[in-house]
């Protein structure tokens, strides 16, 4: 797969295309649209530009009208844009600026600039989304953390009941951790719950699953598109995989080995009763059930 950034290139002159592809191409992947409905179908496609150059005059819809609904699209509006005119007067760039765009080159344009403010446009997005990436994970497991969870849930939630798709919830709990943590240390705690972390994430398989350290020792999967028994065929596999993990438990927790309790639960799609925190209560409750009746087990709602 090719992990050059995507850099797009609006402008209806042949000439100023044919100067900016070849002097990008070999740092960039490079695509192109003559015309302003072609870039704004470009950046709101799967494969979305990292950077936009983008030209003011052009027929139909002009670059500044580009920028402000790019700007105003929440899928499109953190692509750093840099406005490349020959609109050289000073409350055309401020007008750009104020728009949302990130810089502002006017024709003629020096090549080594154009590029130079490209990298350096390019470089800051990665970073911030680094960052951002970073804020998202948890510092122990690597798994999604709590934050990544609410989102991604309130996400799919939404989604779901648009599409009328199901949407799935996994909650697990590993039995007896403080047992665990008071006769081995947290230092074995740590890693005990990084090794269920990984049995986890390995029990998923789809790209749109998500796995999150919810709190503690409990754990989370979001499951889009999948009925309560899918969930349990996941939640099974993710118990049976701790269970031989074969860590060896604490005094007094009853099973020779480190296990989990789990509960699933699927959203129902019937409008008056398809709220967000009874998904999350419907699992809690299987979850709560799963340890009454023993622990090491999988309970489902819904």
């Amino acid at each position: 797969m090719n992990d050059k950034p995507l850099v797009l290139l609006v402008d209806d002159t042949p000439t100023n295309l044919h100067v900016l592809i070849r002097s990008l191409q070999d740092d960039y992947r490079v695509k192109v649209a003559t015309g302003g409905a072609k870039a704004l179908e470009i950046a709101q496609s799967s494969d979305k530009p990292d950077l936009i150059l983008l030209d003011v005059m052009m027929p139909e819809i002009d670059g500044y009208e580009v920028c402000r609904r790019l700007k105003q699209n929440p899928e499109t509006h953190r692509i750093p844009i840099i406005f490349v005119t020959a609109l050289d007067n000073p409350s055309d760039e401020e007008h750009g600026l104020n728009l949302g765009a990130d810089d502002y080159v006017t024709k003629p344009f020096a090549m080594p600039v154009v590029r130079a403010r490209v990298r350096n446009h390019i470089r800051l997005k990665q970073t911030v989304e680094l960052l951002e990436s970073m804020a998202f994970i948890d510092g122990l497991t690597c798994l999604s953390n709590r934050r990544h969870f609410d989102q991604t849930l309130d996400t799919e939630w939404k989604r779901s009941l648009r599409n009328g798709e199901p949407l799935a919830l996994i909650l697990a709990d590993v039995d007896h951790f403080k047992k665990y943590n008071d006769h081995f240390g947290h230092g074995k705690g740590d890693e005990c719950l990084k090794k269920v972390a990984r049995a986890f994430a390995e029990s998923v398989n789809r790209p749109g699953d998500v796995v999150a350290r919810y709190g503690g020792e409990e754990f989370v999967a979001i499951l889009p598109n999948t009925d309560s028994m899918g969930a349990a065929v996941i939640a099974e596999k993710f118990r049976t995989r701790v269970a031989e993990l074969a860590l060896a438990s604490a005094p007094g927790a009853n099973m020779p080995v480190v296990t989990v309790s789990v509960g699933c639960a699927s959203l129902s799609l019937n409008p008056r009763d398809a709220a967000l925190p009874t998904l999350v209560e419907s699992a809690d409750q299987a979850l709560y059930r799963a340890k009454e009746n023993g622990r090491n087990r999988v309970e489902i709602n819904g």
